[in-house]
């Protein structure tokens, strides 16, 4: 059996795992929608942290960024949002089948738009940082963005959003969402092994052995450092469009930026299975998450 054949066979049984674990394991579908997630923000990481040598501790921004994003997509297309989430509860909340699913889907476009301008943004202003300045400045934004956000009352303040109502049972909104975490992580890795034949991979590459010499070469580090923190944004802000209707509610602290919790759990699961690799984030993943 021939390497190509060897990699379709495995990519084929991960697929066929993928679909069936939720009929399999009924009981543990949010559990293992989880695991994906945590596939995906190893994954993601990996681009700046693994690929290009900086070890960003502020990737969460563009999770809990597009979060925030999608919420207000979803509930302003038909409500007033700071009326919302008014802590009065001056709103009846009533979302139709159809007004879920389009302000869902309209709110995930625009937390990948906000996601990119948040990282082109954030990028200007902490790329002129290397080695542990850059870490700490990262680290410091993501804090800073829970902070920031958690005082302002439009979006609810420390008292976070509730999210639109799943328009069904019980059952199909858990397959739902496992099936979007799922397609998420699988699009997510599809997208990076397709990234990492390109020569875009030997410029990140180079960025991460010698910067300052790949400069003198001719290489723009600036704009293939924008690019993969954009890339790893829009993966972040979709999954966090999706996570935030997964679990029904909306928190600065513990649900949009858990800087402590999941936005060191993505480099642990990187560092854990192999930074600088396709399939390292992705068996640190799974490691970390059944442990």
């Amino acid at each position: 059996m021939s390497k190509t054949q060897k990699s379709l066979l495995l990519y084929a049984a991960i697929l066929v795992a993928g679909v069936a674990a939720p009929f399999a394991f009924p009981n543990y579908t949010t559990q293992i929608a989880m695991l994906w997630l945590m596939i995906l923000f190893a994954l993601t990481w990996d681009i700046m942290g693994g690929q290009m040598g900086y070890n960003s501790l502020g990737n969460i921004i563009f999770f809990g960024v597009g979060m925030y994003a999608s919420a207000v997509v979803q509930i302003g297309l038909y409500y007033d949002v700071a009326e919302y989430t008014s802590h009065a509860g001056a709103v009846k909340v009533d979302f139709t089948f159809y007004q879920y699913f389009l302000g869902m889907g309209l709110g995930a476009l625009f937390a990948i738009v906000t996601g990119v301008a948040s990282a082109l943004i954030l990028g200007r202003l902490v790329f002129g940082l290397r080695g542990p300045y850059f870490a700490i400045g990262t680290l410091g934004a993501a804090i800073a963005a829970g902070e920031l956000v958690g005082t302002w009352d439009y979006v609810g303040g420390g008292g976070g959003i509730s999210m639109p109502t799943f328009p069904g049972s019980g059952d199909e909104r858990s397959l739902f969402f496992y099936f979007l975490m799922f397609a998420l992580a699988a699009a997510t890795f599809v997208f990076l092994r397709w990234l990492y034949t390109k020569q875009f991979s030997l410029a990140v590459n180079a960025i991460r052995d010698d910067e300052d010499k790949a400069e003198a070469m001719g290489l723009h580090t600036l704009r293939h450092k924008l690019v993969a923190w954009s890339i790893a944004a829009v993966f972040l802000s979709l999954s966090g469009a999706v996570f935030g209707n997964m679990i029904g509610f909306v928190e600065p602290l513990e649900v949009a930026f858990p800087t402590l919790t999941f936005g060191i759990f993505m480099v642990l699961m990187a560092l854990l299975g192999g930074k600088g690799t396709l399939w390292g984030p992705v068996i640190g993943a799974v490691v970390f998450h059944v442990i």
